[in-house]
């Protein structure tokens, strides 16, 4: 997997900024959400990205291809931020105890947009 839980990213195509939270080795997705959303079609079986949007309190799911490191990387400010990351550490975000090895435990109460 070319990224890594903390690294800030930007979207080639949509140009966001934002940080990976949640990697996947293989589409984890449905086919409905897949028809639906991801319009370039990118592989289902290379790796997929959860990323805290920057500005925004979404969260996208993002195919490895779409993604590239922000070489300036900047303080990421999303709702989720505080949960689950503490100080940007050499472009990449150190981990709060929030986390069960590569898993965010994120409350029931907090929906994921």
């Amino acid at each position: 997997m070319k990224f890594k839980i903390g690294q800030v990213v930007r979207h080639k195509l949509f140009k966001y900024k934002g940080v990976i939270f949640g990697t996947d080795r293989a589409f984890g997705g449905t086919d409905t959400w897949y028809d639906q959303v991801a319009k370039t079609r990118p592989p289902k079986n290379k790796p997929w990205y959860r990323v805290l949007v920057h500005g925004s309190a979404h969260t996208t799911y993002v195919a490895e291809r779409n993604l590239e490191i922000e070489e300036n990387a900047i303080a990421i400010d999303h709702p989720l931020m505080p949960l689950l990351f503490d100080e940007l550490v050499d472009s990449k975000y150190i981990r709060t105890s929030s986390w069960d090895g590569d898993v965010a435990l994120i409350p029931s109460t907090i929906a994921i947009a």
